[in-house]
């Protein structure tokens, strides 16, 4: 697998990935409904680093590497991640986040925080913990599942 900066080039295969996430509602507290251009401009911002991950010519997960904070908190490094449907739980998710880590170190951030980590995402929250990543908050009932539930999100965090 390979994973290289994204251009606007990989724009539809981006929104291959993150379309069905955030359609899915499950995962990210991005709406549901959000439009392909709004949840691009979101994805590839100005204010973001954005990787595509490519097997075999197939796009199967993106990330996007930012400052967690502005001024005194912009060493700290925050991502977000999705891998495509037909390939979750194949160790892409794993793979995306060990380059995330070695890409921020190689950057100057000292560590990275993931602040609204989904509870019931059951299969990221280990992924992260497996990473080394603590939980460092838990948010009650923060997050609205599609179903109406409501559920925990958790702060992590993880010195580089």
């Amino acid at each position: 697998m390979q994973i290289r900066p994204a251009t606007v080039e990989d724009s539809a295969s981006i929104w291959s990935i993150i379309g069905p996430v955030i359609r899915a509602g499950e995962t990210y507290t991005l709406p549901r409904d959000m439009s392909e251009a709004d949840a691009l401009r979101y994805w590839m911002g100005t204010d973001r680093q954005t990787f595509i991950a490519v097997q075999d010519g197939n796009a199967v997960g993106t990330y996007y590497l930012r400052a967690n904070q502005a001024g005194g908190g912009s060493h700290v490094a925050n991502c977000g991640y999705m891998t495509h449907v037909s390939t979750q739980g194949k160790g892409i998710a794993r793979q995306m986040c060990e380059h995330s880590l070695l890409h921020a170190k190689s950057q100057g951030f000292s560590a990275m925080q993931f602040n609204f980590v989904v509870s019931s995402n059951e299969r990221a929250v280990s992924l992260w913990h497996s990473l080394g990543f603590r939980d460092v908050g838990r948010l009650p009932l923060a997050f609205r599942r599609p179903s109406g539930d409501y559920v925990d999100a958790l702060v992590m965090f993880k010195l580089l």
